[in-house]
């Protein structure tokens, strides 16, 4: 019997993902920014020559890549697909079961759950209410293709000030539907959601909780969001 194609690389793959620190490495880097090895030991709670031989693994897997900056060490995803493929693989994950815990773990669980960064887009309760705002004002057409329409291109550069230009880079998809995993429905990925994000931070409109993926909507991006989409942030449980 032949072996199917791309067997060996499929299992490479599994393999890399196949272990509780490496897996909490790069669940930890689906925020989009770069971390220093010292920071993922300390939270995947690892001796820093163990975290170093994760993190070896994962960049010569192709999942990590690295950057040296004098005796610091950087690591970040290797690109939107990995994202892609995590944010996916977790949204085919039952909820964790309930189980004690404390106050500030369970206020870390409901911003996470309430708005977060998965790579470069917006994910979380904030995400998906976007989105549902997009396609029910005929910005975004969910039916078919999960596409911006004509409208949503507009949009983009009249209230954002994105031209079309801004929206297209290279090979990656200009729109596409990305599976929650708290929220269980799509959310916006590709170029435009990763336009989206960076002009909601960098407009203060929404704003990083601490160092990890969670986000939180500022006053001024309710009252923005309320403008631009109709969303009620209050309502929403946004805010």
């Amino acid at each position: 019997m032949t072996t199917p194609p791309y067997s060996l690389e499929l299992a490479r793959l599994a393999a890399l993902l196949a272990d509780r620190t490496r897996a909490a490495f790069c669940l930890a880097l689906l925020d989009g920014r770069a971390w220093t090895a010292g920071e993922l030991a300390a939270y995947a709670q690892v001796a820093p020559s163990t975290a170093s031989e994760h993190l070896t693994r994962l960049t010569e897997g192709g999942l990590l890549v690295e950057r040296r900056q004098g005796r610091h060490r950087y690591v970040q995803l290797a690109g939107p697909r990995v994202a892609e493929l995590l944010e996916s693989l977790t949204a085919h994950l039952d909820p964790p079961a309930p189980r004690p815990s404390g106050l500030r773990a369970a206020n870390v669980s409901a911003a996470l759950a309430r708005g977060r960064t998965c790579y470069d887009h917006l994910a979380g309760r904030i995400g998906v209410t976007i989105t549902d705002a997009m396609t029910g004002r005929g910005l975004l057409d969910q039916d078919g293709g999960f596409a911006l329409t004509d409208a949503g291109r507009d949009w983009f550069s009249d209230g954002l000030g994105i031209p079309p230009a801004g929206l297209r880079s290279g090979r990656r998809p200009q729109a596409r539907g990305c599976v929650d995993w708290t929220e269980r429905r799509r959310h916006l990925a590709g170029t435009a959601g990763a336009r989206l994000c960076e002009q909601l931070l960098d407009r203060r409109w929404v704003r990083r909780i601490g160092s990890g993926r969670a986000v939180r909507l500022t006053p001024e991006g309710a009252t923005a969001l309320h403008d631009l989409l109709g969303i009620d942030g209050g309502a929403a449980g946004l805010v």
